[in-house]
């Protein structure tokens, strides 16, 4: 038996594809709840998506943490998901040529930890700015720091705290 966490990549290669077939399984049997799971593997995510179910309750999402990995959305769009996310943290450039169409919500933050490597405040305006022009939610998670919380989440004079249209359901 192969156990994955809330903090393992589902579509991990080594995922075997029974068992991501099973966690589906519960997911949709789990109405009550709504699921986010988030990848780095896009391309397995495109190939196995038409394969399972897509109940309203799975959001599906991709990482993007600067422009070489942009084309990661493309593989979202193609992923019949209720919402399609992207989690641009620790956003660690600006995303020039992302594309946000079929896009439902983008969550932004910088890199906390040891080490962290601070975010521009250019870049996370950037990114709001284009989901207001394209009517995406947009949730500013935190400014990151040596902790999460270290330096908060107000940008501008607010905390950014959308979510996609179909949580209000």
């Amino acid at each position: 038996m192969i156990f994955v966490n809330s903090m393992s990549d589902l579509f991990h290669e080594r995922v075997p594809v029974d068992y991501i077939a099973q966690v589906f399984d519960t997911m949709e049997r789990a109405t009550w709840h709504t699921f986010q799971v988030l990848t780095k593997r896009h391309e397995r995510l495109a190939e196995l998506a038409p394969s399972l179910p897509w109940p309203s309750n799975v959001w599906m999402g991709v990482s993007i943490e600067n422009k070489r990995w942009t084309r990661r959305a493309d593989y979202l769009r193609a992923v019949p998901a209720a919402v399609r996310f992207i989690s641009a943290e620790p956003l660690l450039g600006k995303l020039d040529g992302l594309d946000l169409a079929g896009i439902d919500w983008l969550i932004a933050g910088g890199e906390s930890g040891p080490g962290y490597r601070p975010v521009n405040v250019e870049w996370i305006r950037d990114l709001r700015d284009r989901c207001a022009e394209q009517q995406v939610a947009f949730f500013f998670k935190q400014w990151g720091g040596r902790t999460p919380k270290a330096r908060g989440r107000v940008l501008d004079d607010r905390e950014w705290s959308d979510w996609p249209l179909a949580a209000a359901r």
